[in-house]
């Protein structure tokens, strides 16, 4: 019973959000646009039972770019209430029913995966929104993790800052039981799991707790995208526990 008043609540909130998107939206500044997105964002957690817990220090203006592991749908809802960003995103997502729109509204820019001109081109617009003092995040595993370990990270996306001197800051994310402190794995969404049952999951669990902790910022200072990758990687690690 409890997850199904959740559900009602998610869907509720879900409707709210595309009606602001239609009918507010058009007459909001960019800040203020980017204030209803978070503030959305954070009760959406709070109608699927979901608990923020925000450490570290969080970035107040750009340019930054966010890298942040990757666990679970909820992932950019939990992102965008800790701290409102531009997504980087796969480019099926903008087609998806109720998800594109939300996603589109906040700002998402999308990448064709497969193709490497593409990637190019989101790596050149990465590089000017930075320059324009955006906040953007990126989750450089590609993929969803089981939230046990990190998976290596992608580097072409880190040249973007690189190309505008901009800094990173790594984002260590986690969902934990808060009575026992453990892992949960009920948001996860890897292997053959499908959304609906990620979804169901989530709503029936008790004492869900994300975790969003912000490191401090790098700078390239001297190293390829590579190398900076390995070395953020090793930082949400740690961020992590």
């Amino acid at each position: 019973m409890r997850a199904l008043q959740r559900l009602l609540r998610l869907l509720l909130h879900v409707a709210i959000g595309l009606w602001t998107i239609k009918w507010r939206f058009p007459r909001l500044s960019q800040p203020e646009r980017d204030a209803a997105v978070q503030a959305w964002a954070h009760r959406m957690l709070a109608c699927a039972g979901v608990e923020l817990r925000v450490l570290g220090e969080v970035p107040q203006t750009g340019p930054v770019l966010l890298a942040a592991n990757h666990i679970s749908w909820l992932d950019i809802l939990v992102m965008h209430a800790a701290r409102h960003c531009r997504f980087i995103s796969k480019s099926d997502i903008e087609h998806w029913p109720l998800i594109g729109t939300l996603a589109t509204a906040g700002g998402t820019l999308y990448i064709t995966r497969e193709s490497r001109r593409d990637a190019l081109r989101v790596v050149h617009h990465m590089a000017q929104c930075l320059s324009a003092q955006d906040v953007l995040a990126v989750f450089p595993e590609g993929t969803t993790g089981d939230g046990s370990s990190v998976l290596p990270f992608h580097a072409n996306l880190f040249q973007a800052a690189i190309s505008a001197d901009a800094p990173v800051v790594p984002v260590g994310l986690s969902f934990t039981d808060a009575r026992s402190g453990e892992i949960s794995f009920a948001p996860c969404y890897v292997g053959d799991d499908i959304l609906l049952g990620s979804i169901w999951r989530t709503l029936c669990a008790q004492n869900l707790v994300a975790v969003v902790h912000f490191g401090p910022a790098q700078r390239a200072q001297g190293r390829d995208r590579r190398r900076w990758a390995k070395d953020l990687r090793d930082a949400v690690i740690g961020l992590r526990g």
